[in-house]
């Protein structure tokens, strides 16, 4: 039901830790076979999954067997009248993940991430991070027994990373900004069997930014919104959701 498939030449391969086309070099995103989904999940078979973002495991890379689950996802949706009355707007609504384990809705991603990174063999679990990246993913490789090694910049707050330093991540410092950290990831996971969860499992992790728009609709009692105001930051969390609306 699961292939990847590169947003460019449209190029389809196996369900395997990849990130680039092997043809055109473009990015590779996880496709479903949405004919198939539709003949197995209903609205009723996701109300009786868990409260957390397996219950939409069928439009997930999730693994065989029950996920290492820390509790993500299915925040709440809160009706905010008094920031809508300023902005002349009935119905406005605000999605809470601040309620997400580690205070992030990257737990959404990184969740995905560490469980295909389990399903595959990987025994470490890294990224780029400013802070947030970094707390979850040592939150869920602690959970999921891997070690965990991050790199920031070195001029980042030492209160954004004291979380992964809790959890007991290796946290490595990189004189420069986050796309020289960045850069840096991207040459170690050629040299490592490291799950770098955001440069070689990109396909994989950024799939659970879906999750959010998912509960927007499920919550809203199966109603797509009007709008949804998204951060974008590096973007994936912007075209995850359109990708989410699509399927």
């Amino acid at each position: 039901m699961k292939q990847l498939r590169c947003r460019e030449c449209g190029r389809l391969r196996e369900f395997e830790p990849a990130y680039v086309c092997e043809r055109c070099f473009g990015p590779l995103e996880v496709a479903y076979d949405l004919a198939a989904v539709r003949e197995r999940v209903s609205r009723a078979s996701i109300a009786q999954g868990p409260n957390t973002i397996w219950r939409y495991r069928e439009l997930l890379p999730a693994p065989n067997g029950e996920p290492i689950d820390l509790g993500t996802g299915f925040t709440p949706l809160v009706k905010a009248p008094n920031l809508g009355k300023v902005l002349g707007l009935n119905h406005l609504y605000l999605k809470n993940d601040t309620m997400n384990p580690t205070g992030s809705f990257k737990d959404r991603n990184v969740a995905v991430a560490t469980n295909f990174a389990r399903s595959y063999g990987f025994d470490t679990l890294s990224c780029s991070s400013t802070g947030n990246l970094a707390g979850s993913v040592a939150a869920y490789a602690a959970c999921a027994g891997m070690r965990s090694v991050v790199f920031i910049p070195s001029n980042l707050e030492p209160g954004k990373v004291g979380a992964a330093s809790a959890y007991g991540a290796t946290v490595v410092e990189v004189d420069g900004s986050y796309d020289d950290v960045n850069r840096l990831c991207v040459e170690l996971a050629d040299l490592y069997a490291w799950a770098i969860v955001n440069v070689n499992l990109r396909p994989f992790y950024s799939e659970g930014s879906k999750t959010l728009a998912f509960e927007v609709v499920e919550q809203l009692g199966w109603r797509a919104p009007d709008h949804l105001v998204v951060p974008v930051a590096a973007g994936s969390l912007l075209a995850k959701t359109a990708k989410a609306f699509q399927e």
